[in-house]
């Protein structure tokens, strides 16, 4: 979806600009054939994943156990996530309801901003998480990606999971984080 802001952003909402939108784009397009011939064809569009064994927060993990933790820019940009749990549940229901097509956003319907989530896992594993890192600091650590993948604001919501009637087994920020890091 790109960066929208506080813009809420459903599986209806037009695409946004940049890499990361061209690319999405480009995979959906190319599952066209197979729609055209009636296959059904679900596009699945995942938030971060949380797990402590890999991505993202894995990567997080060392600096806030150090107590390095701090929100990225101005922390206000919305940070669409999904527990593992919930991702491989949500790729098994897809292949279950046949009523699923087209694009589904696989992420938990607790939004958070980077604030909130900075400071949930600073305050799940009881560390402070005073150590901010400016705008300024992620381009020069990270690039253009820094702009597309931290400091980018997708407030991103689960409408077709939820009218399907999937069930979250981790909605919510804090327990998500409870559960992943075993506390």
């Amino acid at each position: 979806y790109g960066d929208r802001g506080d813009e809420i952003l459903t599986e209806k909402s037009e695409r946004g600009r940049g890499f990361l939108p061209a690319v999405c784009v480009a995979w959906e397009s190319a599952t066209e054939p197979a729609e055209a011939k009636g296959i059904r064809v679900v596009h699945l569009r995942f938030g971060v994943i949380l797990s402590r064994h890999g991505g993202a927060l894995k990567k997080m993990l060392l600096p806030f156990r150090l107590g390095l933790g701090g929100i990225i820019g101005n922390g206000r940009q919305y940070m669409p996530w999904i527990s593992i749990d919930d991702a491989v549940g949500v790729i098994l229901h897809a292949l279950q309801d046949s009523t699923l097509r087209g694009p589904v956003n696989v992420v938990a319907p607790g939004t958070a901003t980077n604030h909130r989530f900075t400071k949930e896992l600073g305050r799940t594993l009881g560390r402070p998480t005073i150590f901010p890192m400016p705008a300024f600091a992620a381009r020069l650590a990270f690039g253009e990606m820094a702009d597309a993948l931290l400091l980018a604001s997708a407030r991103v919501e689960p409408r077709v999971l939820q009218s399907s009637g999937y069930r979250f087994l981790h909605s919510g920020l804090e327990e998500a984080l409870t559960h992943i890091l075993g506390r």
